[in-house]
């Protein structure tokens, strides 16, 4: 599943530094490794992953030599399988519910063998694809929710269109997954394996400015929203407003994409939050040299929202912890350059009047949250969201209040893993073709 997509990313860009977190299996490693799996009857493994991959039945088929069949098994259930792989906490899914964890030993590695079938396997020719139906389904966005919804349409027989504002589909898992994790040469890959399937994306196009739902509805007989977030949360303090204070997911998304992008002259960084995306930009600051690299939370570090395992590789990269502290100002130098971070001492997540010692600092990522498209969901014909502006759907099918819309990904459950998008994508998928077919039916 390699790289001859049309979508192209500079080849100096700074995310083309990072090695590999978890790096690719050799076959002889992948053999003993899947010969480690027990093939468990009602494995845990199966109902800890959000698309229900038959786990050992792949891994068997690793271990047996059948490396065609195992990528088929994985995409039966996850057609991101490939991303999947390389970005799924599997500490805290597939492996952290492996038996081998409950007895205190090394879980099978199942993330990496995945890939290992994934990357050695995986085609569109392993998939049966049905009989054009002639229905086509138009999606909004071309993110993860919305490719996996597309690539279940087309084996279907629909004709799904995507259509995604900006000029590189693949969404986040393009854009936004830390560069030791996945490149994004990898997520454009994927978004070519979603084209061959039938899939067209048109891209530079937004739904609400270039082209209206209505418009949608009238071209298509279903449509999927798989619009995802919107922009970072600010910071709302004196000073915050200017150079060096960024959103964490902006800043990612330049990390891993524009060329002239670099941190020439950055030596103290502070990231203000503790969920993944925090804990993410930290690790990427340490990796690439920064020499002190701070995280700023306003609870105790225990508990921060993010994966512990991605904290403790945090720490084992140099990087600290300010904790219970919340910033009250930006403070500047000359040329409006950041020079510190007021504090004060917070209890219960709470500020209090209680100063702490400045923090220096020369580069401010904000990583506490992103904005919920609520203006545009709330647009679309017989759709409601919820109070944290989320997307309602019937929980089975993906429909929202309008028969004819569907949604799922991070628009719907608030901001998850790519692995929860890609299910709740398929199974929207499934939801809409139930609904075509009943609709030729009468």
């Amino acid at each position: 599943m390699a790289g001859r997509s049309p979508y192209r990313l500079p080849a100096d860009r700074l995310e083309t530094r990072f090695g590999e977190k978890a790096p690719p299996l050799s076959k002889g490693e992948a053999v003993a490794e899947a010969a480690r799996c027990l093939y468990c009857y009602d494995a845990p493994c199966i109902p800890a992953c959000p698309t229900h991959i038959d786990i050992p039945t792949f891994i068997r088929k690793i271990a047996t030599g059948n490396l065609k069949g195992s990528a088929r098994t994985i995409l039966e259930s996850n057609l991101l399988g490939a991303s999947c792989a390389r970005v799924c906490p599997v500490e805290v899914l597939c492996e952290g519910s492996c038996v081998y964890t409950g007895w205190g030993r090394k879980p099978i590695e199942i993330g990496r063998l995945q890939r290992y079938a994934m990357d050695g396997a995986a085609s569109v020719n392993l998939l049966r694809k049905a009989p054009s139906t002639g229905r086509s389904v138009g999606l909004v966005g071309a993110g993860p929710a919305s490719l996996a919804c597309a690539g279940a349409l087309a084996l279907l027989g629909h004709s799904p269109v995507l259509y995604e504002k900006e000029d590189l589909p693949g969404g986040l898992n393009t854009t936004g997954v830390a560069p030791y994790k996945m490149k994004g040469e990898n997520a454009l890959a994927e978004v070519d394996f979603i084209r061959d399937l039938g899939a067209e994306i048109r891209t530079g196009v937004e739904v609400g400015a270039d082209v209206t739902a209505e418009d949608l509805l009238a071209a298509h007989e279903a449509l999927f929203v798989g619009i995802g977030l919107g922009a970072d949360s600010k910071l709302d303090v004196p000073g915050a407003d200017g150079p060096g204070v960024v959103g964490a997911v902006e800043w990612i998304r330049r990390l891993k994409t524009d060329p002239a992008f670099s941190l020439d002259g950055i030596q103290n960084a502070a990231v203000i939050g503790g969920g993944n995306t925090a804990l993410d930009a930290v690790q990427e600051l340490a990796k690439l040299g920064v020499r002190s690299v701070r995280l700023v939370y306003r609870r105790r570090a225990e508990e921060m929202k993010g994966y512990r395992h991605e904290w403790s590789q945090a720490k084992q990269d140099g990087v600290s912890i300010v904790a219970e502290a919340v910033v009250t100002e930006v403070v500047r130098g000359q040329g409006a350059s950041i020079r510190e971070l007021k504090l004060v001492k917070a209890r219960g997540g709470r500020p209090t009047e209680e100063p702490l010692d400045p923090l220096p600092a020369d580069l401010v990522l904000v990583a506490v949250g992103q904005a919920k498209l609520r203006r545009f969901a709330a647009s679309l014909p017989g759709v409601e969201v919820d109070d944290r502006g989320r997307i309602l759907v019937d929980p089975e099918t993906g429909a929202t209040g309008n028969p004819r819309i569907f949604a799922g990904g991070d628009a719907v459950n608030g901001g998850k893993e790519v692995v929860n998008a890609a299910a709740e994508g398929q199974r929207a998928a499934a939801g809409i073709h139930a609904r075509l077919e009943s609709a030729t039916a009468r």
